[in-house]
């Protein structure tokens, strides 16, 4: 049997062991008790975000983006879908760059829309401007976490 999946929830941002054959949409929160997965991107300001990627074994695809952002509004709607269908297989996660300058320059984002995948806490993917379902689904598939022999 696998070794149970880390995987914070998008709530309260405790973390809870999951096994893997048990990742779904059902899953609830240990602590607060609700959805881990609700199909919908998260938003998280710097401190919850670092909270996310510290514990989380599940990659993390992140928007970064800005209310005033054109190409980042259309972008929306793409990640929101994505979110839906691609949970509870990665946590989508959108950071607001004028509420989260940090975060923007921690990870050195200089044009938005701006697309990272972390995996094991680290940026294994970046990609600015807005991209397409087929793509998100591709990060998703090769980064998300498998059950032995699948």
């Amino acid at each position: 049997m696998a070794e149970p999946l880390h995987v914070v929830c998008p709530h309260c941002d405790s973390t809870n062991r999951l096994p893997l054959e048990r990742l779904g949409l059902a899953a609830k929160c240990g602590r607060c008790h609700r959805a881990l997965f609700d199909g919908e991107p998260v938003a998280l300001d710097q401190a919850r975000f670092a909270k996310h990627l510290a514990h989380s074994d599940l990659p993390l695809v992140v928007d970064f983006w800005a209310a005033w952002c054109g190409p980042c509004r259309a972008m929306a709607p793409i990640f929101a879908r994505a979110a839906a269908e691609l949970e509870p297989h990665a946590r989508f996660i959108k950071v607001d760059v004028d509420a989260n300058p940090g975060l923007s320059t921690q990870f050195a984002v200089q044009s938005i829309p701006a697309l990272f995948v972390f995996h094991g806490g680290k940026v294994a993917l970046r990609q600015a401007g807005v991209t397409d379902l087929a793509t998100l689904r591709a990060w998703v598939h090769k980064f998300a976490p498998r059950q032995v022999g699948a």
